[in-house]
């Protein structure tokens, strides 16, 4: 899922040894902005591929200079090997098989490996992250394969692909989007592939920067599906014939001082204000209290804002590392860690799948309410024209059941499946890849689960004839008719589910509802 506008391409990201930020990210991966080296970044390279030459023409022994890798660690390499061993190294370690993954990942963990570079810690030469900044102020993205990378030593299958194609082997895709071999679209940027030395193979691929790349894209995306859910949710409400007492700021915060929850609800108050639709039955009280999917919202939605909250803090602490196996210090050792290791960021993408697994779930719930004449209080029989000749949006819901339902497939956690690798030298690993290709798709099942309520809570509030909806909601549903029509008979539905789904990954379902209610958040 992409949002927001393209206009970030125009940006240039001037990479520090200070690290960059999540904004940075989406502008490289999405957009397309420029990258450039700044001095302190150079100075700070420079500094330490001194150490590390010192020690690759040495006989101490360090990890990956002048010796083998992995369980092979104990193969102590001769001088004249040890650059041979970088080329080696990349060649067998690109083994991915499958499709490729999407380019914005690929752009994403080229640059957080760059930004590792950058900080000096790596131990590479200058002219290895400045070919990186060349390749993607290029646009060539290399051919990178779904799977590889079990999410411990670094997403070594993925990024091995990138480090094929900067060395001139392998596929990539030109500006064009065409596959061509790796040399060609070079040539024809006016670059020159790279010659790895020692150290520099080990180091373009001891990260977590394809799963980190996906998280922070995870969370951006989430963060617009949570404001969009709490507009649904409000447009549900209406569309019901519900309450909006049980969202008023003093039934939240501070008695349940959980912090999304207090957002949520204020969310859905503020896009109910004024509405004539809640008037119209505020003293009745044949209905004491809403279904829990109504009532709840903020409950559930708040969940899910403070789980995304948790996300960030462990995504922006895993910004600020140097994720490299060795490490080069500042006093010049060269010392093996287990920092590749992607736990802390394959937990938190299991979190998220959960999380936004279940803000699907309770709006699915919505719009089955809102289709069944049982439980809609006094709606048409699946929202239809004439209900026997029009189904109306009955199969609509149906996609959107079984887009739930992948959903809770997809929620399982990767991060609990280790299996050991490598002669067990390897013996537990993370899953982070797995669990980051699991939330993408959840997400981008999540988006078209709002956009199914959204198409149902508007037609239902439209169909409430004689009463006017709270201005926040009108103004979205004015947003959603310029491409989606409104009640009547039955059409061709998929091409309105589609473009309603366009509308909320693109930000204008939000854009629309701030027109009118500008604390939403």
């Amino acid at each position: 899922m992409a949002n927001g506008s393209n206009n970030k391409n125009a940006m240039k990201i001037v990479l520090s040894t200070s690290g960059v930020s999540f904004e940075d990210l989406i502008a490289v991966a999405r957009f397309g902005a420029k990258i450039e080296l700044d001095a302190t970044a150079i100075s700070a390279m420079s500094d330490s591929r001194a150490y590390i030459e010192k020690y690759a023409s040495g006989d101490i022994p360090v990890y990956g200079v002048s010796t083998g890798f992995g369980a092979l660690a104990t193969r102590h390499i001769d001088v004249k090997d040890r650059v041979q061993l970088q080329k080696s190294l990349i060649r067998s370690h690109a083994a991915g098989m499958g499709p490729a993954v999407e380019k914005e990942v690929v752009r994403a963990l080229m640059f957080l490996r760059l930004r590792t570079m950058a900080s000096g810690r790596t131990g590479v030469r200058v002219e290895l992250a400045q070919a990186f900044v060349n390749f993607l102020n290029a646009d060539i993205s290399p051919v990178v394969p779904e799977f590889g990378s079990l999410g411990c030593s670094g997403d070594l299958a993925p990024l091995s692909h990138c480090a094929l194609s900067i060395m001139g082997e392998g596929k990539v895709h030109n500006p064009e989007g065409v596959i061509v071999d790796s040399l060609v679209a070079i040539k024809a940027a006016g670059l020159k592939p790279v010659e790895l030395e020692e150290k520099e193979g080990l180091a373009l691929i001891n990260g977590t920067d394809g799963m980190l790349g996906m998280l922070i894209m995870a969370i951006t995306d989430l963060e617009e599906l949570s404001k969009v859910a709490d507009i649904t949710a409000a447009m549900s409400i209406e569309g019901l014939l519900g309450t909006d007492k049980v969202f008023a700021p003093e039934l939240h915060f501070p008695l349940r001082p959980q912090v999304g929850q207090a957002v949520s609800a204020a969310n859905i108050f503020g896009m109910l204000r004024n509405s004539s639709i809640v008037a119209s039955h505020i003293n009745d009280t044949s209905q004491v209290q809403d279904a829990y999917s109504l009532r709840c919202a903020p409950q559930v939605a708040g969940a899910v804002r403070d789980t995304i909250s948790y996300a960030t803090t462990i995504a922006q602490r895993e910004l600020e590392s140097s994720i490299d196996n060795p490490v080069v210090l500042p006093d010049g050792r060269v010392q093996s860690n287990g920092n590749f290791h992607g736990a802390p960021v394959a937990y938190v993408l299991d979190f998220l799948a959960i999380a936004a697994t279940d803000l699907g779930s309770i709006s699915e719930r919505r719009t089955d309410r809102a289709l069944d004449r049982a439980r809609s209080h006094g709606l048409p029989p699946f929202l239809a024209e004439d209900p026997g000749v029009d189904s109306g949006l009955m199969i609509a819901q149906y996609t959107q059941a079984g887009l739930v339902s992948e959903n809770k497939r997809l929620a399982t956690p990767a991060s609990v499946d280790s299996i050991p690798s490598s002669a067990m030298q390897e013996d537990h690993v993370s899953m982070g890849w797995s669990a980051a290709r699991k939330l993408r798709k959840v997400v981008d099942n999540l988006s078209r689960i709002l956009a199914i309520e959204l198409v149902t809570a508007a037609r239902a509030i439209e169909l409430r004839t004689g009463l006017k909806p709270a201005p926040a909601t009108e103004s979205v549903i004015k947003e959603l008719r310029k491409s989606v029509q409104g009640p009547g008979a039955d059409r061709f539905v998929s091409p309105e589910l589609e473009a309603a789904d366009l509308l909320v990954k693109s930000g204008e379902v939000s854009a629309a509802a701030r027109k009118i209610f500008a604390e939403l958040i």
